[in-house]
């Protein structure tokens, strides 16, 4: 018996009778050989913590354009607090860790630079969604066109993370969960530390229930979550925490999200993209050949590959494509 098939028989003993079992996975869209070592969603996350788009995203924007202070989040590090919340979740649910943190590492690989304010800008002219924009990253834009191979199972829980989405494993539904409660309470700590709330602002009513600070809100959110799932079919919060959350979202939507002192850069932001994407597309052959190539593809269009290869860039990346299309290298010195 190789250790793969140790590990597996170790989780029909101990995992809850709700959770994914790694040998009973729906597989892949590609058949492989099994490794002797990492059961397949072990794998799954393996693979998607080194690949370049998991990397990248150390340059993307949270909610914060180009933030002066080196203490407010990225892309990347709300990514690890999101895997951070979900574990904790799934190890208590004795569900399958590796699954949810697979899942976790992948939900934001499609994210555009810029935050929500790209993901708006190439909706603008051409569908795009981040969620379902992920999936193509590690189904045909990684490895060079070949894509991460990835279970069915990570690929559904990174499809449908948003609050609209209906993951079909309990590990997926820990993980829309988790991406809520990592970034109501995150953004919360960043808007402070950009003086655009203070802690009192925050209804009281709101932190009595869920606490009055980030680590109480946080410790409130995730023990509920916790006490309201055991050994049930399904992922839930009870009533009030669910609802003190949905009122923290809505207030941070109208004092941050929207507060144009956070977002009064988002209009550039969204210029810079949509000037970016209307200049590939006229001129597909500046794009690096694999984008190029992937044009004619079944399934694929210009608008397309053009939204592929914009999204996968970087905030400081798509600036200095900006900056070599738009500005006079003279103005630049």
């Amino acid at each position: 018996m190789t250790i793969r098939e140790k590990l597996e028989e170790r989780e029909l003993e101990y995992l809850s009778p709700y959770a994914s079992f790694s040998r009973e996975s729906k597989g892949r869209e590609r058949a492989e050989q099994e490794c002797d070592i990492r059961p397949v969603f072990q794998r799954d996350r393996d693979r998607i913590l080194h690949c370049k788009a998991f990397r990248r995203l150390k340059q993307k924007t949270q909610v914060f354009l180009q933030p002066k202070s080196d203490h407010y989040r990225t892309r990347l590090t709300h990514t690890l607090e999101v895997s951070q919340n979900a574990r904790t979740i799934a190890k208590a649910l004795r569900l399958n860790e590796d699954l949810v943190e697979a899942i976790a590492l992948g939900h934001d690989l499609g994210h555009t630079p810029f935050g929500h304010a790209g993901e708006r800008a190439l909706d603008s002219v051409f569908h795009f969604a981040h969620n379902e924009q992920s999936v193509r990253v590690v189904e045909c834009i990684e490895r060079q066109g070949k894509g991460l191979n990835l279970t069915w199972e990570v690929r559904d829980g990174i499809l449908n993370h948003k609050t609209a989405g209906r993951p079909h494993t309990l590990e997926g539904q820990v993980l829309r969960l988790s991406d809520k409660i990592a970034y109501i309470n995150h953004d919360i700590d960043d808007a402070i530390r950009g003086g655009i709330l203070t802690e009192e602002e925050i209804p009281k009513e709101i932190r009595n229930t869920l606490g009055a600070s980030g680590k109480r809100r946080l410790d409130t959110m995730v023990h509920d979550v916790i006490v309201h799932s055991m050994d049930k079919p399904k992922i839930t919060m009870s009533e009030e925490v669910e609802q003190a959350m949905k009122d923290l979202r809505r207030f941070m939507f109208s004092h941050v999200y929207l507060n144009p002192k956070a977002k009064g850069e988002e209009d550039k932001a969204v210029e810079l993209i949509r000037r970016l994407y209307e200049y590939y597309f006229r001129y597909p052959e500046l794009m690096p050949e694999q984008f190029l190539h992937s044009i004619d593809l079944p399934g694929n269009c210009r608008e397309q590959v053009v939204c592929d290869y914009i999204a996968g860039m970087t905030d400081n990346y798509a600036v200095k494509k900006y900056g070599e299309y738009f500005i006079p290298e003279a103005w630049t010195k």
